[in-house]
């Protein structure tokens, strides 16, 4: 069924009206600067394919050269593709993307039909990296209700409250029922191209890897910064296992994000709050943060 692509960007919408009426931030914008990609004679420099979502794509980063994807030519991809000189191409990852759309399509964010992303791995495909599985776990559900609930008790824990009550962790139940559609699009990757080297990406940190965060900055309650910490990690966690247990490699881009979230300042960040002061998404890599990721996955095909 035709999803629209935008619904994490319309919940923040929402909730920035709400928080910033309430906390009073302001903020200006300001462009990263690019640092240089590293080569090397190790990664493949046959066709290239990149699967994914929103991080995959880059929303809003300028330039944005897909409308109906608000992909980037700034985003990972794109930067590793020119650094290594691949042969081809193909960038078809796209904001608000799941597993279902991978394997299957969906519509982008104006409407246009979108075959399966992966309808462009072909039989010659050299190199295929996939970072997907965050809009499986209700990305932006989780985000737009852990910062509404953030208002009413921004020192307590009222998401994990809302998360685990009945005393079931939902979002730990959501990254377990994850694993297999991860590994249903690695092995329809593997069978489209037997010879390509395939590398699943995990997701950088939105929150400090220690403390309680910035509250309003990331309106997540001090409290329940910890416990989405946790859930990322484990999100991370099961991308990593679900890729070594289908012959694919995994680029940790967390453990180079750690200092670098959207708790820091605008020139250090890799991921945007809740207003972004960096030309991105809310709560998504800015440009430094996909030059950051395009390192960790130049470093990954190195190993």
């Amino acid at each position: 069924m035709p999803r629209p692509r935008l619904p994490l960007l319309q919940a923040a919408a929402r909730t920035a009206a709400l928080v910033a009426a309430t906390a009073g931030v302001l903020f200006t914008a300001a462009v990263p600067a690019s640092a240089a990609v590293p080569t090397s004679a190790a990664v493949p420099t046959g066709r290239y394919v990149a699967l994914g979502d929103s991080y995959t794509a880059g929303p809003l980063i300028p330039t944005q050269v897909d409308l109906n994807c608000l992909r980037s030519n700034r985003n990972y991809p794109s930067l590793v593709a020119t650094s290594v000189g691949s042969s081809t191409f193909a960038d078809v990852s796209c904001s608000g993307a799941t597993t279902e759309d991978i394997l299957y399509g969906g519509s982008g964010s104006v409407g246009g039909a979108l075959p399966p992303q992966l309808s462009a791995v072909t039989s010659n495909t050299a190199l295929v990296t996939v970072q997907i599985g965050g809009n499986d776990i209700g990305f932006s559900s989780i985000i737009s209700d852990c910062a509404k609930a953030s208002l009413s008790s921004p020192l307590g824990s009222p998401c994990k409250n809302i998360y685990t009550a009945g005393g079931t962790d939902q979002l730990q139940a959501r990254v377990t029922a994850t694993a297999p559609k991860v590994t249903a699009v690695l092995q329809a990757v593997r069978q489209a191209a037997p010879g390509a080297r395939i590398v699943v990406l995990g997701y950088p940190a939105i929150v400090p890897d220690t403390g309680y965060g910035c509250w309003p900055v990331v309106p997540i309650s001090y409290q329940d910064v910890p416990y989405l910490r946790g859930v990322a990690k484990s999100l991370n966690a099961m991308l990593a296992s679900t890729a070594a247990a289908n012959g694919a490699s995994y680029a940790d881009v967390y453990t180079p994000s750690i200092g670098r979230d959207a708790c820091k300042g605008s020139g250090t960040r890799w991921v945007e709050g809740l207003v972004p002061e960096n030309p991105a998404a809310p709560f998504h890599p800015n440009a430094r943060g996909e030059q950051g990721m395009a390192d960790a996955l130049l470093s990954s095909l190195n190993r």
